[in-house]
C-alpha cells in the first residue's frame, strides 16, 4: 500500500457510516505497527479532537498488539533476559524508550559500582559497598509518598525518579549485582520482594532492598513466615526465575490502575499476564503481587512489618 492509498484510508475514520469505520479500523489494525507514524502525521495535521482521538485509539491499539508479540516471543525465547521483560512491561506506557536507553543507564551505575565492589570482598562487604552505591551515592530509595503510581513497576521510571516498589527496586539491584558477578537472586517471599546471595563463598543470607538493602538471615525470614501464619516453602527461601519477577511486575500494575480506578489498562494488564501464562502453585501460598496487603505503605525496618506485597 503506498502513502497515498495510507493517507486515504485514514481518512475514512471520519466517514459518516460506522460500518465503515468499524470497517477501516480493522483494515489498520491488520496492516500492524508499520502504520503507527502515518496516523501521528494525521494526528498532527488534525483539528478535529474527535477524530484525534480516533487516531490516539488506534496508535494505543497498534502499540499494544506489537507489545503483546514481543511478549510472546520473549518468552518463546526463554524468558531467561530480566531486564529484557522488565522493560517489556515499561513500553506498556512508554512506547518510545528502548531497551538500549535502560541499558546505558544501567552500565553507569555498573561502573560506579564497579570501582567499589572487589572480588576479594567477603560478601557482606560486598553488599554493603552496593548498598552504599545506589542508597548513598545515589539515593534510590521506596516510593511510600505515592505507593500505588503505575510508574513504581516501570523500570525505566525508577532508574529516572530513583523511587520504586520493592521489586523494581530489587530487579535494579539484582542486575547490578549479577554484572558484578554477584550470585544475588530475586525471592518470592508473600508481601515483599527481596534477594539472596547465594554461593558456596558464605551461608546464604538475604537482602531487602526496600529496607535499603538490610542483610536478613533465615532465621529472620523464618520469623516473617511465621507472622504471615504461613507453612515455610521452598518458594520463600529460594530464587525464583526471571519470568516469576515479570508476573509478579505484572500484577503489581494491574492493581495499581484499579487503586487509579482504571479497569480498561488493568484489563490489558491481565492480557499481558495470560500471554506469559500464570506460574503454578507451589505449597500453600501463591506469591502475590506487592500491593495485596494493606493500603498504608510504611517504610519498612524488616519484613516482619506491615507491608504492601512487593
Amino acid at each position: 500500500m503506498t502513502n497515498k492509498e495510507l493517507k486515504a484510508l485514514i481518512s475514512l475514520l471520519d466517514d459518516e457510516d460506522p460500518d465503515v469505520v468499524a470497517h477501516v479500523h480493522a483494515r489498520i489494525v491488520d496492516l500492524g505497527d508499520t502504520i503507527t507514524p502515518f496516523l501521528e502525521e494525521a494526528w498532527e495535521e488534525s483539528l478535529d479532537p474527535e477524530h484525534q482521538k480516533k487516531l490516539e485509539d488506534l496508535i494505543h491499539d497498534l502499540q499494544f498488539s506489537a507489545l503483546l508479540r514481543r511478549l510472546q516471543e520473549w518468552k518463546d525465547e526463554g524468558a531467561q533476559d530480566l531486564l529484557h521483560g522488565m522493560w517489556l512491561l515499561s513500553t506498556y506506557q512508554y512506547p518510545d524508550v528502548t531497551l538500549e536507553q535502560i541499558k546505558q543507564t544501567i552500565a553507569e551505575l555498573y561502573y560506579e559500582a564497579w570501582v567499589n565492589v572487589r572480588p576479594e570482598m567477603h560478601p557482606y562487604d560486598q553488599v554493603k559497598a552496593l548498598n552504599h552505591v545506589l542508597f548513598k551515592l545515589h539515593h534510590f530509595s521506596a516510593n511510600t509518598k505515592n505507593f500505588h503510581a503505575p510508574g513504581n513497576s516501570m523500570i525505566n521510571q525508577v532508574l529516572e525518579s530513583k523511587r520504586g516498589n520493592p521489586l523494581t527496586l530489587c530487579v535494579i539491584y539484582m542486575v547490578l549485582a549479577q554484572k558484578l558477578g554477584l550470585p544475588v537472586y530475586g525471592v518470592n517471599l508473600p508481601n515483599l520482594f527481596i534477594l539472596t546471595f547465594k554461593s558456596e563463598l558464605a551461608p546464604q543470607f538475604y537482602i531487602n532492598v526496600y529496607n535499603r538493602g538490610l542483610i536478613l538471615t533465615r532465621a529472620d525470614i523464618d520469623n516473617y513466615i511465621l507472622q504471615l501464619n504461613l507453612n515455610p516453602v521452598d518458594i520463600f527461601y529460594e530464587p525464583c526465575e526471571p519470568i516469576d519477577i515479570v508476573r509478579r511486575a505484572l500484577r503489581n500494575l494491574a492493581l495499581s490502575y484499579e487503586k487509579l480506578n482504571d479497569p480498561e489498562k488493568a484489563t490489558e494488564i491481565a492480557k499481558m499476564l495470560d500471554v506469559i501464562g500464570e506460574e503454578p502453585q507451589r505449597g500453600s501460598f501463591l506469591a502475590s503481587s506487592e500491593e495485596d496487603a494493606d493500603d498504608d505503605a510504611p517504610d519498612a525496618e524488616e519484613p516482619g512489618e506491615d507491608e504492601e506485597d512487593l
